[in-house]
């Protein structure tokens, strides 16, 4: 079976099976199972593939494992990152949360900078590629923090540490604390899509209402910062209002929206 084959058979055994995207699935298992990018697709359509892995990833998507899952790594910001069972899956969104932290860093001399709740590291890892700094990359969970270790591998200024938020951590003091938190209400878990109930419940539950971890932050991060230091979060589209609220430790608190005009991340100064 060469690529053109395998496409088009992979995307009537997605249609059939009701799972959604069918087309964009189908294209991004094959070109996984071909090991070329998605956009080199035309070039290698007459290219043979190995036909048991391909039945095994559109069997998982079958399942409904998440396409990311199931690929085993997915582009976000510059880079390519390893993600599988156990790490949240990164966003589009976060990439807007990356520039935002990039082109203030950028003005800075060797800034340090803090990843809370670093997952796969891809808010970190992306700085650590695009700036003279020394980023540390705090994660609890341990599956969450292989991957992290894994695609930290060969960036020399990107430190993992395997820790709770809650505890104390002996690190310098920041220039920069950047995160994305878990920011869902629990109560919310259970209405969430499919695919994203296969992501670990750690990595996206923020407690009753869904800010736990941002009242962590305020509460034993702001003294982290050096003076002048700046606090950068992703939170969830309705919690911009509760934020205020929340940040009592930090000044100047501007909450900005992403591209689709939600509120998605928050800048803050140290008090």
């Amino acid at each position: 079976m060469n690529l053109k084959e395998a496409y088009s058979y992979s995307v009537r055994f997605l249609q059939g099976n009701n799972v959604d995207e069918a087309d964009f699935k189908a294209l991004c298992v094959c070109c996984a199972v071909a090991g070329i990018k998605n956009s080199e697709y035309s070039l290698h359509i007459n290219d043979d593939i190995i036909h048991s892995r391909l039945a095994e990833m559109l069997w998982a998507l079958r399942e409904g494992e998440p396409l990311q899952y199931v690929i085993g790594k997915w582009d976000f910001y510059e880079s390519e990152f390893c993600v599988g069972k156990g790490v949240l899956i990164p966003r589009p969104e976060t990439e807007e949360l990356v520039e935002l932290v990039y082109n203030y860093a950028k003005e800075l001399e060797r800034p340090v900078i803090i990843d809370l709740c670093a997952g796969s590291g891809c808010i970190g890892i992306s700085l650590a590629k695009k700036l003279n700094s020394s980023v540390y990359l705090v994660e609890k969970s341990k599956d969450a923090f292989e991957y992290l270790c894994k695609n930290s591998r060969g960036v020399e200024n990107a430190f993992p540490i395997n820790a709770d938020i809650n505890d104390m951590i002996d690190l310098p003091k920041a220039d920069i604390i950047v995160s994305n938190p878990p920011y869902i209400k629990s109560g919310d878990l259970d209405s969430l899509q499919s695919e994203v109930k296969r992501e670990p419940k750690i990595a996206l539950d923020g407690g009753m209402d869904g800010l736990d971890f941002y009242r962590i932050i305020n509460d034993k991060w702001a003294d982290k910062l050096r003076d002048f230091g700046k606090l950068f979060l992703e939170i969830g589209n309705d919690q911009g209002k509760s934020i205020n609220d929340i940040l009592i430790n930090f000044k100047n608190i501007r909450v900005k929206k992403d591209i689709y005009g939600n509120d998605r991340m928050v800048v803050a100064d140290k008090r």
